[in-house]
């Protein structure tokens, strides 16, 4: 059945899994890390073209300045990991990047270059994000630009997103039980499938990514059309 071309996760739960265990936060963002690779590499095997990771938000800022250095140190860790080449994997990185410091900065800015020619799948790594960021900076470009209003369609829009050289998300999944977008990418799921789970993101398995690809094969996607016209022209 029909893969999803692009699935993005809001990857939730790594401090609580950590809390429950008697365990540091730090050592859940580093049990979902080892999630990703798993997850990575299981999206490659099954075709998928785009998976976008939400790994740190705009308002993650706000959290304990001692979590937030071990996350960044988590970021270039990981970005050691030979995934990329060993899965033929390129990938790229979404947000405010200024506001990252100057050694993570430089790091992301390698392993894209690193990976650019890499075509099996891209991974999209959401950092320093947030929707309303994105599409905040995406008005300022435009009205920088000035010209024609007329010209403002909702393609010319999507144009000056940071996600312009990708498709809208096919499916998006949450992990951690919460039932909320948390500001993410919220112009891009306008008609995504949603997908919920319990699961915590370090005990997200292959076979969770399954069950969630076999709920989103299940659905039958309208784009705001009938059940009869969809099914006349499939």
């Amino acid at each position: 059945m029909k893969i999803p071309e692009h699935i993005a996760i809001i990857m939730d739960g790594n401090g609580r899994w950590a809390t429950e265990k008697g365990l540091p936060r730090n050592a859940g963002h580093q049990a979902g890390v080892e999630t990703v690779r798993r997850i990575t590499a299981e999206c490659v095997r099954m075709g998928v073209k785009y998976l976008t990771l939400y790994t740190f938000s705009t308002e993650n800022w706000n959290r304990p300045a001692d979590e937030i250095s071990a996350l960044m140190g988590l970021v270039l860790t990981s970005l050691e990991d030979e995934i990329f080449m060993k899965h033929n994997v390129r990938f790229r990185v979404i947000g405010d990047m200024t506001r990252l410091p100057d050694d993570v900065r430089r790091k992301l800015c390698e392993t894209e270059a690193h990976t650019a020619q890499n075509d099996t799948m891209t991974m999209v790594v959401a950092l320093s994000y947030s929707s309303r960021w994105e599409i905040t900076e995406a008005v300022r470009q435009i009205v920088a630009e000035g010209g024609d209003v007329e010209a403002i369609t909702e393609d010319f829009v999507s144009q000056h997103l940071q996600t312009s050289f990708m498709p809208d998300p096919d499916l998006l999944i949450r992990t951690g039980g919460e039932l909320r977008i948390s500001n993410y990418l919220l112009w891009q799921i306008a008609y995504s499938e949603l997908y919920f789970c319990d699961i915590y993101w370090p005990d997200f398995s292959e076979n969770d990514l399954h069950k969630a690809v076999e709920s989103y094969q299940s659905r039958q996607r309208r784009f705001g059309k009938t059940e009869a016209q969809v099914e006349e022209e499939s």
